[in-house]
């Protein structure tokens, strides 16, 4: 049996920290894209199916805060942790607001990391299968006294929000 594997896409502007990190979690079964600027982070989203996005706080260009914002804008179910060695009380809460997962100082342990990725991915895998579940519910009410035309203009409209 195959299992699919986590797409993780990594961005931080510390090229040796991002070759190391994707030796370990490409080890451990993930598929890993990586990147050293936030723009390149939103180019490599765009064009790869990322599940979690592992994302740095303060880069040249479009700094973490501003990516994680752009992601979860454009990117509905993936889901981002932040990992700085930059953090503060302040950028913790604010990231939080703006949709991250989790919020991990540098350094990190590794068994750490991989709980949080792994978590992040559970918790997005959960929302879009409840979104999905709610989707089916009323595709099935639907379906108990509506008219055949009714129902196909509604599956569309669900099909475009999904």
């Amino acid at each position: 049996m195959t299992e699919t594997k986590i797409n993780i896409l990594i961005v931080d502007d510390e090229e040796q920290f991002l070759n190391s990190i994707k030796r370990r979690l490409e080890v451990r079964e993930f598929n890993v894209i990586t990147v050293n600027r936030g723009e390149k982070a939103l180019e490599a989203a765009r064009n790869n199916p990322i599940d979690v996005a592992l994302v740095d706080l303060k880069m040249p260009g479009i700094n973490g805060e501003e990516t994680l914002k752009a992601l979860k804008e454009e990117h509905e179910w993936m889901e981002v942790v932040i990992l700085t060695g930059h953090g503060s009380v302040e950028s913790a809460i604010e990231c939080t607001k703006s949709g991250a997962y989790e919020y991990l100082q540098k350094p990190c342990k590794l068994d750490e990391l991989l709980e949080s990725l792994k978590n992040a991915y559970q918790k997005r895998v959960m929302n879009k299968k409840d979104i999905d579940e709610k989707k089916m519910k009323e595709i099935l009410a639907l379906s108990l006294g509506e008219s055949s035309l009714r129902i196909l203009r509604r599956l569309k409209e669900i099909d475009k929000d999904g």
